[in-house]
Parts: C-alpha cells; sequence; structure tokens
C-alpha cells in the first residue's frame, strides 16, 4: 500500500538524515551532549511518523503505538509479527481509502445535484455539466485532432491542483487521449471559447484518484479555454 510505503520511507530518511545532522552538529559544537542528541532525533522521528499519520488519517493509540515501537527495538517478542503488523497495517489503511472515496463520492453527488440548478449550467447525458464564460467563433475539434489549451483546475472546496495559466505556458494534447470529461467537452467548445466545466468523478479519475491532491472519487471542476486546433 502505498502510504506504508510512504511512511516507512519517511522514517527511514528521518533516521538517516537525523542520524547524519547529529554527527556533523557534535562535530562542529565540539561535543554536544549525546543525550540531547538523542532526545531530539526522538522526538523529530515522532514529528514525522505522527505527520504522516495525521495525513492518511489513520486513528491511532498512542500508547500503543508507542508499545510496539519499544517491542521491535527491544527484540521482545510482541503481539504481532512485522510481517502480520504490515498485513494489518495495508488492510486498515484500504478501509480508510474506501471510507473517504466512499464520502467523498457522496459529496461530489450533491455538489453536482445543486450545481445543474445553478443558472447557466448545462448537463449532458454522460453527467458532464458546464457552462459558457466566453463564446469563440472557431471551428469545434474533434477527438482525433490535437488542440492547445489554457486551463485551472480546483477542487470543490476550491483548492487549486493544476494550472497552466499560472505556469503561463499552455499545454498541447490529443482531446481523444485525456480524461473523458476533457475529451467530451472539447468537443462541444469552439476555439477562441472559454468554459467552466464540472466533471464527475467517474468521468475523470475515479477510485483510483490521481495521487496528491486528487483522491478517489473526486469531481474536479475546471476554467477551460480552447486556443487552437493544431
Amino acid at each position: 500500500m502505498k502510504y506504508f510505503s510512504i511512511l516507512v520511507l519517511i522514517v527511514f530518511l528521518g533516521l538517516t538524515g537525523c542520524n547524519k545532522n547529529s554527527t556533523e552538529t557534535a562535530d562542529n559544537s565540539g561535543g554536544e551532549d549525546a543525550g540531547e542528541t538523542k532526545n531530539k532525533l526522538s522526538y523529530a522521528l515522532g514529528i514525522s511518523i505522527g505527520g504522516s499519520l495525521k495525513d492518511i488519517g489513520v486513528d491511532i493509540d498512542i500508547a500503543s503505538l508507542s508499545r510496539g515501537v519499544t517491542d521491535i527495538m527491544s527484540d521482545k517478542e510482541g503481539e504481532m509479527t512485522p510481517e502480520e503488523a504490515n498485513t494489518f497495517i495495508q488492510q486498515e489503511l484500504q478501509k480508510v481509502q474506501a471510507q473517504k472515496g466512499e464520502a467523498k463520492l457522496l459529496e461530489g453527488q450533491k455538489f453536482l445535484e445543486e450545481n445543474k440548478k445553478k443558472k447557466g449550467v448545462i448537463t449532458t447525458e454522460s453527467g458532464l455539466q458546464y457552462m459558457v464564460i466566453k463564446e469563440g467563433t472557431g471551428a469545434k475539434p474533434k477527438a482525433t485532432d490535437t488542440v492547445s489549451v489554457h486551463y485551472t483546475g480546483t477542487l470543490i472546496d476550491g483548492t487549486v491542483f493544476d494550472s497552466s495559466v499560472e505556469r503561463g505556458e499552455p499545454i498541447e494534447f490529443n482531446v481523444g487521449g485525456v480524461i473523458p470529461g476533457w475529451t467530451e467537452a472539447l468537443q462541444l467548445i469552439n476555439v477562441g471559447s472559454k468554459y467552466k466545466i464540472f466533471i464527475p468523478s467517474n468521468l475523470a479519475y475515479g477510485e483510483q484518484g490521481a495521487g496528491g491532491q486528487i483522491g478517489p472519487n473526486e469531481v474536479l471542476i475546471f476554467e477551460l479555454e480552447l486556443l487552437a486546433i493544431k
């Protein structure tokens, strides 16, 4: 499971990085107290691990976490083997992700149901929603065409996850080679037009999400300007 791998990597990097920094600090200061360094390292790892657990929404018992760390560090036979622990972690993280995905699906459905009632919003047969910001007069692309566009993508809470506008450079791609919501929307748009499109999760990245800020079952919103058909 990717989140467990990320957590292990963070701990490993934190351990190696902090050990290196602690050694350098001790050398530079003429011999920093070893106990103080150990305390700082331990606290830093706690911050790193705790932050990762908080980010992925895992509800944990601190005392049990501490007991597990103590058992493995002291080579004591614990309640689980490392292999059993890893399997259990993966199972629980999958449950967390499934719960988040279900919540996002319901949230997205509610948003789209309310959004389609707004003035100027058009809903297609597939469930895609759009509204015209500026209507152009050029040609409409086909699925086989390559186009140049400017866009800004946000989640329904307003979080910007990507923007060619912010980068100051439009992108080019094949209309049929992107997520279904974009493929459908672009074939509705004339060159020179700017639309706001609301893409249901099944026409975007679905249950898998796209990593980073786009989680499972996210509705995506784009301001999309069609600059040219290449």
